[in-house]
């Protein structure tokens, strides 16, 4: 047996080995920036209040750290780790700088955690940031009075604002049973190989393998084996492998907000956050929601297996569109169970989406991140609902427009819902003018499409993909006609099919671009009439976005140089260029007119209103004792603005206007 004496592993209390360590902790300049946000902040401060009401023996693991000794030994070069130990240096330093006037004796161990044998911190980041870091950590505020954006101070105030005196002797409790697998390195070991291998040792957890542990964790072996058999395994097979878009359509259903799709896990997050506490009879009452809820799923995934015809034709036209309103589906489909709703409500529901969702792709309108508003409606009653939709569902008028020119969206489900027809499978869709002629085609039978001119050749391909130039086809029928001029097809193909559209296309003499225009329209009163738009009040919505579904875009692209182009407060027309003038604006406004929720929220989220500029970074001041944090970052801001206009009930009244389109700016 060999013994391996390049690497040292201990498992050690966290707080403990950031006291004794007699070394500076340094960050080797290869590492990248720190750059944890709210979130994670937010997170960790949660685990260290859950570990502090837990069991007395139970201990909070936080993962490895791995270091190597330098300098002689008076440096400790810190390898993998750093983001996760700079965090708790920051909420240790909160803490210090919260209980150093009424706690000295805790205030002086914690000072051991954050001074270093030098004076100096004892966790030394780049060189660029080590000052910065240094001020935050010893509540140094420049000389010069001059203001900056940093991590470091956004993630130090936000750890500020969530403890208070009363409640440190608890934080300090929590952060005392943390723990975590010291790793040193000795001269001979391979730093890099050894970093790797702790980083890319199999794939991650997905959001709903995290749910499953959560859910899980802390329950005895019998009580995990009664959770998985009685509902977890039930709503695995209902799902499939859908189970990941299931947990997150849930959370949409149940929120009302969108839910990030990919990325920090962030379903995960949601549903921590709404259940914070699953002790076994809690888990057990939600449990039965959330089968019940994979049944109806699997209705969603699975239309044939809906014993209604009409609800089964609706779900299988809805599956046209994909899933990204199965939240509001799914939702409907409970309150029919449920009796809430009869089954007519429920059609007329889902023939409503089909409306909205097909209106707005023949507009060229997005329809993703509309799910969300829906669902609030909904909580509202089905008139609310109704009304949600058609403001955002394109008029009439601008469809009669539309579908002049634009390329049908589905095109296969739009002329089988035209025809009134339920099974189109031994259907195909024809091109009546075809996309590629050869040079021999003919829409009369006496000029061929070489003696179009090039004029012509243009005006009939801006059409091809039309509606008017579309028709359902017998399979059989469209093998017969393929790469006949029109003549021919009429009599080969048109006449001898069983589609009453398609069927009336013998009747035409000759095929153009008037032919095409005069179809379209006629067509298109079929299509008014099939996806009719809620005759409730409402207008077009022009793009814009309800704020509480408001996100922040990754960037402007270039030419642009504001987030937001306006935003609607309440009737009222705002010129502010992104979050952060929108965070100020909308808190000094309902400072002035709805006081008590901004009081109530910022007491209850810990912020962003405080009495006094208790740190140093960016505030404003609504008062002569009242003061507004400005160093926020921007998640944390716009969060904020739509948590205090839903406490202050003003939500549903303010929108913005993005300035660009698209998401992966």
């Amino acid at each position: 047996m060999t013994t391996a004496t390049n690497i040292d592993a201990t498992a050690v209390n966290t707080i403990s080995w950031l006291s004794t360590v007699d070394a500076t902790i340094v960050v080797p300049v290869y590492q990248r920036q720190y750059r944890w946000d709210i979130g994670g902040c937010e997170q960790l401060l949660a685990d260290v209040r859950a570990v502090a009401d837990s069991d007395p023996q139970h201990m909070h693991f936080i993962g490895s750290v791995l270091s190597s000794v330098s300098g002689g030994g008076n440096e400790l070069v810190l390898i993998d780790g750093q983001q996760r130990i700079t965090t708790l240096m920051l909420l240790v330093a909160a803490l210090h700088h919260t209980v150093r006037a009424e706690h000295p004796e805790l205030a002086a161990e914690l000072a051991r955690v954050l001074t270093g044998p030098d004076g100096r911190t004892k966790l030394r980041p780049h060189e660029a940031w080590a000052d910065v870091f240094e001020s935050v950590v010893f509540d140094r505020r420049p000389a010069d009075g001059t203001l900056r954006d940093s991590r470091f101070d956004d993630n130090y105030a936000f750890f500020r604002s969530r403890i208070s005196p009363a409640d440190a002797p608890h934080i300090w409790r929590g952060l005392q049973k943390l723990e975590h697998v010291a790793i040193t390195l000795g001269a001979g070991a391979n730093a890099q190989q050894i970093f790797a291998s702790l980083n890319s040792t199999g794939e991650p957890l997905r959001d709903h393998e995290l749910i499953h542990n959560y859910i899980l964790m802390g329950l005895s072996h019998a009580e995990q084996r009664e959770v998985e058999e009685e509902f977890w395994i039930p709503i695995e097979q209902n799902t499939g492998a859908a189970i990941g878009a299931f947990w997150r359509h849930y959370m949409v259903m149940t929120t009302g907000r969108e839910v990030a799709a990919s990325g920090d896990h962030g379903v995960y997050g949601e549903f921590r956050a709404r259940f914070p506490r699953l002790d076994l009879a809690t888990l057990r009452a939600h449990a039965v929601a959330w089968r019940a809820c994979s049944e109806v799923y699997r209705t969603l995934l699975e239309p044939s297996q809906e014993t209604d015809a009409a609800l089964r034709r609706q779900l299988r036209h809805l599956s046209t569109f994909g899933r990204g309103m199965y939240p509001l589906a799914m939702r409907a489909l409970l309150d029919l169970r449920a009796g809430v709703v009869d089954r007519d409500a429920v059609v007329r529901t889902l023939e409503d989406v089909q409306a909205l969702l097909l209106r707005r792709s023949v507009a060229r309108l997005p329809t993703e991140r509309l799910v969300a508003r829906l669902c609030r409606a909904r909580s509202e009653g089905e008139p609310a609902l109704r009304h949600a939709i058609a403001r955002i569902t394109p008029s009439d008028e601008r469809m009669r427009a539309a579908l002049k020119f634009a390329e049908l969206p589905h095109p296969a489900y739009v002329l089988a819902r035209l025809a009134d027809i339920d099974d189109a499978s031994d259907l195909g869709v024809d091109h009546v003018f075809p996309l590629s002629p050869h040079a021999t085609w003919s829409g009369d039978g006496v000029r061929v499409w070489a003696d179009y001119t090039d004029d012509e050749q243009n005006s009939h391909r801006a059409l091809s993909k039309t509606l008017g130039n579309l028709a359902l086809l017998e399979d059989d029928l469209g093998l017969r006609a393929l790469d006949l001029s029109f003549p021919e097809k009429r009599a080969v193909a048109y006449a001898r099919s069983a589609i009453p559209q398609t069927r009336a296309l013998a009747d035409v003499e000759a095929w153009s671009t008037a032919s095409i225009s005069a179809r379209t329209a006629a067509l298109t009163e079929r299509f008014i009439e099939v996806w009719r738009r809620p005759d409730l009040v409402g207008i077009d919505d022009d793009g814009l976005t309800p704020i509480l579904d408001a996100i922040l875009r990754r960037g402007f692209p270039p030419g642009w140089e504001r987030e937001f182009a306006y935003t609607e407060y309440r009737g009222e027309h705002w010129e502010v260029p992104d979050v952060k003038y929108l965070f100020n604006r909308v808190f000094k406004r309902l400072w002035a007119d709805d006081r008590d929720s901004v009081v109530r929220f910022s007491a209850r989220r810990g912020g962003p209103v405080y009495p006094e500029m208790a740190w140093n970074g960016q505030w404003d001041a609504l008062d002569d004792e009242n003061f507004l944090y400005m160093g926020w970052d921007l998640h944390y801001m716009l969060t904020a603005v739509q948590g205090v206009l839903d406490e202050a009930g003003s939500a549903p009244e303010v929108f913005v206007k993005y300035s660009y389109i698209g998401d992966a700016m």
